[in-house]
Order: C-alpha cells, then structure tokens, then sequence
C-alpha cells in the first residue's frame, strides 16, 4: 500500500489549499475564517454531515461509508497559528503582521480536507469517518474544549488518531511511540516581594533580584538532584522581570516558565519542589514568595493497540523501514492529549524534511509531505472501518 495515486494527483490542488491558509493565520479560538474555509470545502465534498461550532470554533465533517451502519473513527487535524512575525520571503507568507503558521497547523488541515474529499468520493469502508478540524491547540485547549462539547458521544467516536509535521525527520517517514509521546505542560509565575530601597545601600534591602537569581538557579535541582535520572524533567524559568532604574533596588521581581513531564507522579513532585524551594528561599531571606502553578495540557498518551495499528498503516504507505516505532518522547506539549483521554487512539509524526524548527519565523510547511499523509489518513480509515 504505497502513496496512493489519486493522493499524488491532488497534492498541487491540496497544496493550493494549505497555501491560501498560511497567508491567512489565526489565533487561539480566533480561526473564523479557517473554519468556514473548511466548512465550504467539506459541504462542496458532499459530507453527510458538516457541525460547526464544536468546542467554540471547531469543525467536524462526517462521511458515512457504502454501507453507513457500523464504528465510526475520528481523524484529527489544528487550525490555529502563532503569534509570530513569519520571515520566510516566500510569495505566500503570511499576510497579517505578528502572526503566521509557524507550526504547520495550515499543512495539518490541508492534508486532511484532502483525505476527506478522497474518503466521500470512494466511501470504501463500512461505518463513519469524522474529520476533525480544531481551533486553539497552541495554548487553549481546543480539543478538551470539543471533547467537554461531547464530540466523542454526538458521532459516537470509538477510536481517534492524530498527525503532526516533525522537521529533520526526512520526508516520507514517520515516527511513534506506544505510551507518553508527548508531555504534560504547566506554567508558573513566581513573584518575589523584598523590600526596595537606594542602590548604593543594599544592606538596608531584601534584594528581590538576588533572591530571585538564587530562585532561578535552585530550579534547576529539580530536575539535576531532586528526579530521578530515568525519569523525564524540564524545568525552565522564560521570564524575568524587575526594576526600572541604575541606582534603585525595586520592591519586587518576577519570573515564569514552564514545567514539562512524561507522569503524573513526576508532576505532582515538580510542583511541590518548586513550592518547597519558594518556601525556603523566601524564609532564608526575609522576603514574601507568591507561586501561581497552573497545570495544563496532560501527557499525550499512546494506546498500545492502536499504536501497532497506527505503525502498520504508516508502513504500508511508507515501508516498514521508514518507520520509527520506537522513538524518544517529545517534551513539547500537545491537547490531542484530551482526545487520547477520551478514547483510544494513537498520535504520529510525519516527516518534514530539513526545514526550520517548529515555531520558528523561518518555518515552513513542506507540501512534498501532502501525498504522505494523505494516504496515511485514507489507509487508515479504510483499514479501521473495512468491510
């Protein structure tokens, strides 16, 4: 089962979708004009069904098989963009200023509308394939907000699979993993509050930026003394700030970050570490710690059978040694994690080639991908619901 002809023959037309996306970016749930591009190519596709409005601005087009009774499986693609100035020079960058699809959501969307319009024009299966189209994954939550609208229940979603673009893996292989691929994410602002004064005259002051300095470095422990070495930690402060002035020590300091875990264990530990070092530090120096610890995404978590059957198909689009099934988790975060937690399913990556990393202004979706994860969306919905 190699690339399927018709996913090759489409790739310049797929291509002229994800393109018209890229220069048309949108925020977090923001992703109006995304959602009704979808919503027009899945109506014009002939979907059984297209819902709009699922988890405030998510999209799910339905296409029922030959034979329409039977299971039905999710397919799942996202939508939005980062805020991010995109410096590409390419003739369909970005057109709206500070953001651009700096992640491949555009590819991710694209490759999927592609999948569905070759889906109900064959209907070579038994049962419903759902695509999903999601707003708001960089950071809203999008897909816990569309499992919270009861997507999994109103199309009775038995199994559900999830793609992303991964750069540096050559194009035309994939990557997988039974269990945690992705990690959990948290984030924390910490607020040191000493006591200011002039800054030839320390001693008179709680120094709020040398508390803090000590609080950046103690951080790191947790993850260098504190875990154990197989167990998997990131630790990283991404914001400092404080003061205004040469000559004065400020009144207090502020830093934030993140946290990134592969088990609730190691999680929960990381938390009380980071409020236990926050305690000593603030009694050691006189001075008062506020910690705001928000929890986020949770890990994005494998099912084992549906990651045998994942892999299975991705070999038969690409063969079996350009499959790595096997590969190191990524500490990045993810909310297809929501979906996993709400049924089984499997999330891969797929090969972009040697472009810039994810989030950077310099990326790029590769459409030399298209044909690749085309076919992998069509096997894999034709093998799941097969007659």
């Amino acid at each position: 089962m190699p690339i399927l002809n018709r996913a090759a023959e489409m790739q310049e037309e797929v291509a002229g979708w994800r393109r018209h996306l890229h220069q048309t970016p949108e925020l977090n749930f923001d992703v109006f004009q995304t959602a009704a591009f979808v919503t027009d190519k899945l109506q014009a596709f002939g979907c059984d069904e297209v819902v709009t409005g699922l988890g405030k601005t998510g999209v799910v087009g339905i296409i029922r098989g030959r034979k329409g009774e039977g299971p039905a499986i999710g397919l799942r693609a996202d939508m939005d963009a980062l805020p991010i100035n995109e410096i590409t020079g390419k003739p369909y960058a970005s057109s709206v200023p500070g953001k651009m699809h700096a992640c491949g959501h555009d590819g991710h969307t694209a490759m999927l509308l592609g999948a569905a319009k070759y889906l109900a024009e064959t209907r070579n299966f038994v049962g419903s394939v759902a695509v999903i189209f999601q707003p708001a994954e960089e950071g809203g939550g999008g897909g816990n907000e569309m499992v919270k609208d009861g997507m999994m229940e109103r199309f009775g979603i038995s199994k559900v699979f999830g793609m992303h673009n991964m750069p540096g893996l050559p194009v035309g292989e994939f990557a997988i993993k039974p269990g945690p691929i992705m990690a959990a994410t948290a984030e924390f602002t910490i607020t040191v509050k000493g006591h200011g004064g002039h800054a030839a005259m320390p001693h008179a002051t709680i120094d709020p930026i040398v508390i803090t300095s000590h609080l950046v470095s103690a951080l790191q422990t947790i993850a260098s003394r504190s875990t154990d070495p197989v167990e998997a930690v990131v630790v990283s402060v991404t914001k400092f700030h404080a003061g205004d002035a040469y000559n004065v020590i400020p009144e207090k300091a502020e830093i934030a970050g993140t946290v990134r875990t592969l088990t609730k264990e190691v999680a929960r530990k990381a938390e009380e570490k980071i409020r236990a070092i926050c305690a000593g530090l603030a009694s050691a120096f006189g001075a008062t710690i506020e910690v705001d610890y928000d929890p986020n995404y949770p890990v994005t978590f494998n099912h084992p059978e549906e990651t045998a059957f994942a892999s299975d198909i991705a070999a038969g689009v690409a063969g079996d040694a350009n499959v790595h099934r096997a590969i190191q988790p990524v500490m990045g975060g993810e909310d297809f994690s929501y979906m996993l937690e709400a049924r089984p399913g499997a999330f891969i990556f797929i090969g972009n080639g040697d472009t810039a990393g994810l989030h950077h202004p310099a990326y790029d979706f590769n459409d030399e991908v298209i044909p690749h994860g085309m076919s992998y969306w069509v096997r894999l919905a034709e093998t799941a619901l097969a007659a």
